[in-house]
């Protein structure tokens, strides 16, 4: 510009009101940001981090939560299992002797049980993790504050029929509130919250559920804009035959989130399969947030 040779230069017509040359720069894929967003919300809540192998014991999956050894969930067709190693180790004898005790006859729970000799190699065999209910039967076990709040985002397996909303393999977020204070209605307005708070939803219902280990139980759906009713979540208050052989007498409130679900909200998917997509374009094409 001071030594005036632009003046000899032929510039080339910009018009600006054309479009640039679009940039798509390196981020999180939109889930995994989810993901991550869930758990920031839940430790500013005050939840505290639970953790658990994917491999477990059917001991840690089932029995420890007064699963019976006969029912249908543990079958086959409902549940992966390992051919190699097919067992692992069983924990604490005193604590698998409670647990025991409170399959076959109740213990000191006050139930009668499920009336059967338990099986401790049924037991020790090893399972991809079915749901992250497994994460809290070990925290109860090792230790909780009272009162004190927990919770659990990891991966679950299950054989199913894969379609729009399932999937053989899950994220699941897992919650365990433990105090003396609260009732199954504080529940009910914490599941509210979620569907609201985390996945955007504006209607919300409750229907009586059944589960092995809570009693009474619930079933959360929120209503999706395209794909109607949605079944979000399972809760209950823990049963007394599932704490008191794990150490803890206190009212223990849980639920288990179907986070891919609430991502498919939140995201405004219409298949479970995209949380996992490689279309480079729809990848592309999502919000930068860090």
């Amino acid at each position: 510009i001071k030594t005036g040779l632009w003046k000899k230069v032929k510039l080339k017509p910009y018009n600006v009101e054309v479009t640039g040359k679009k940039i798509y720069p390196g981020k999180r894929h939109p889930y995994n940001k989810f993901l991550s967003q869930v758990r920031k919300k839940l430790i500013e809540l005050g939840f505290k981090e639970m953790r658990g192998p994917i491999i477990e014991t059917e001991f840690w999956n089932f029995d420890a939560l007064f699963q019976a050894q006969n029912h249908p969930s543990r079958d086959w067709t409902q549940t992966y299992t390992l051919k190699h190693p097919k067992t692992g180790n069983l924990p604490d004898k005193k604590l698998v002797e409670r647990v025991k005790a409170a399959h076959e006859n109740g213990w000191k729970t006050g139930s009668t049980g499920w009336g059967y000799r338990w099986d401790p190699l049924k037991a020790a065999r090893l399972m991809p993790r079915a749901h992250t209910t497994a994460c809290s039967a070990r925290q109860l076990a090792s230790g909780v504050e009272i009162p004190g709040k927990y919770f659990a985002i990891q991966r679950c397996f299950r054989p199913d029929v894969i379609d729009a909303t399932h999937g053989v393999e899950f994220n699941q977020c897992e919650g365990i509130i433990i105090d003396e204070s609260l009732t199954f209605k504080e529940m009910l307005g914490i599941l509210k919250l979620f569907a609201e708070e985390i996945a955007g939803a504006e209607e919300v219902k409750f229907f009586p559920d059944y589960y092995p280990f809570t009693e009474p139980s619930v079933q959360l759906s929120a209503k999706h804009p395209e794909m109607g009713w949605i079944e979000f979540a399972g809760a209950g208050i823990f049963r007394p035959e599932l704490t008191l052989p794990l150490g803890v007498e206190q009212p223990v409130l849980a639920w288990g989130l179907g986070i891919d679900r609430l991502a498919m909200y939140k995201l405004g998917i219409k298949d479970i399969r995209y949380l996992f997509s490689r279309d480079i374009d729809w990848l592309r094409k999502q919000k930068v947030i860090w």
